[in-house]
C-alpha cells in the first residue's frame, strides 16, 4: 500500500474584478448588506467576449502544478476534474484538459459534486494511488458562475456569493504512509437535493424542443436556487461531524490540526467551525473575502495560497472540507 502526496499546485482567476459597489449597479444591494452576510468585498468574473472557460482556466492551473510538482506533464497517468459549470453539456473538461496539455490517452474522469467536487475528486485519486494503480494523477476544480447567474434584483441572494476561477494539484505516490493523504471521508443526504440546486437545464424537467421554444420570462429554473438559512444550518452541522469524523480516524485531536481550509462557501460558517473547533485566525484559511464562492476551485485556490505564503508547511497536519449541493460534504486528512 502507498499514500498519496500533493507534489504540485496551482490556481488561475481571471483578471477581471467584480467588486460589491459593481453589483450595486446591476442589482439592488451594497457593500454592506453583502459583507455582512457573507464576508465577500469582490470576486472575478470572466470577460463577456474572448473571456476564460472552465476548461482553460483549468488547463492555467493545471500547468502550474505539474511544473512546481517537477513531472513532465507525460507522467500523469490519470485526470480528475471536478466542476458543475462545464464548457459542454457533453463531454466533460476532463478530456479537453487532456487535449490542451497535449496528454496522450490517460483515463480522464469528471466529477459532479459541485461544492464539495474537489473533496470527491482528491478522494478518487488518493484511492487509485494507494492501489497502486496510478503513480501521478492530476485533480483540478474549476469553475464558471458568472454566465449563469442571474444578475438582477431577483437574483441577489445568489448571485453575490459565487465567482470565477480554477485551481489544482498533482497527487503522486508516496511510500512513507506516515505522510500524505491519511484518509477522506465523503457523505451525502439526497433528501435536501432541491435546497441548493440549478434545475434547468435538466431531461428530467421537459423535452429539449420545449425548451428551445420557452420564451417564459419568468421561468426561473434556469438560475441557481439556495434555501439560504436551511443550507447555513446544515452546512454548520456536517462541517464539524465530518472533521471530527476524520481525526478520530486518525487518532488525532482539534489541536493536532495547524492548518484548515475550508470551502469558501461564507465567511460566517468557516468563523463558526473556527470557533467550535477553538482555532486561532493563523490556523484557518479563508479567500473568500476577494474571490467569492469559486465551488469545486475554492479549496485548491485557498490551498494553494496559504502553501505559496509559507503557512502549509512540512510535517503540518492540515485538514480540508466542504458542504454543498446535494447535500454532499466530505473531508481530507493531511499530514503535509
Amino acid at each position: 500500500m502507498y499514500n498519496s502526496k500533493i507534489s504540485g499546485l496551482g490556481y488561475y482567476v481571471p483578471e477581471n474584478v467584480v467588486t460589491n459597489d459593481d453589483l450595486s449597479k446591476l442589482m439592488d444591494t451594497n457593500d454592506e448588506w453583502i459583507q455582512e452576510r457573507t464576508g465577500i468585498k469582490e470576486r472575478r468574473h470572466v470577460l463577456k467576449e474572448g473571456g476564460d472557460t472552465t476548461t482553460s482556466m483549468g488547463v492555467n492551473a493545471a500547468k502550474i502544478a505539474i511544473e512546481r510538482a517537477g513531472i513532465d506533464k507525460d507522467a500523469i497517468d490519470f485526470i480528475v476534474f471536478a466542476t458543475l459549470s462545464p464548457d459542454y453539456y457533453f463531454p466533460g473538461p476532463g478530456v479537453l484538459v487532456q487535449r490542451e496539455l497535449g496528454i496522450k490517452t490517460v483515463g480522464a474522469l469528471d466529477v459532479r459534486n459541485q461544492c464539495s467536487g474537489f473533496i470527491y475528486a482528491i478522494s478518487v485519486a488518493d484511492q487509485y494511488i494507494k492501489t497502486g494503480m496510478y503513480k501521478n494523477v492530476l485533480v483540478i476544480g474549476s469553475e464558471v458562475h458568472s454566465r449563469g447567474l442571474d444578475m438582477t434584483t431577483r437574483g441577489r441572494g445568489v448571485s453575490v456569493i459565487f465567482g470565477d476561477g480554477a485551481g489544482a494539484a498533482v497527487l503522486t505516490r508516496e511510500e512513507d504512509t506516515t505522510k500524505g493523504i491519511l484518509s477522506t471521508h465523503l457523505h451525502a443526504e439526497g433528501q435536501h437535493a432541491e435546497e441548493l440546486s440549478l434545475i434547468a437545464p435538466g431531461m428530467g424537467k421537459r423535452w429539449v424542443t420545449d425548451i428551445i421554444n420557452d420564451n417564459d420570462p419568468n421561468d426561473e429554473s434556469y438560475f441557481p436556487y439556495m434555501n439560504g438559512q436551511f443550507v447555513f444550518k446544515n452546512a454548520v452541522v456536517r462541517f464539524s461531524e465530518v472533521i471530527i469524523e476524520g481525526l478520530k480516524s486518525n487518532s488525532l485531536e482539534a489541536t493536532a490540526i495547524d492548518m484548515l481550509i475550508p470551502h469558501q462557501a461564507n465567511l460566517r460558517i468557516s468563523q463558526f467551525v473556527q470557533k467550535k473547533f477553538g482555532l486561532k485566525d493563523e490556523q484557518v484559511y479563508n479567500n473568500i473575502m476577494k474571490y467569492g464562492n469559486t465551488t469545486a476551485a475554492s479549496i485548491p485556490i485557498a490551498l494553494t495560497e496559504a502553501w505559496e505564503a509559507g503557512k502549509v508547511k512540512e510535517g503540518n497536519l492540515v485538514v480540508l472540507a466542504a458542504f454543498g449541493s446535494g447535500f454532499t460534504w466530505g473531508s481530507v486528512i493531511i499530514r503535509w
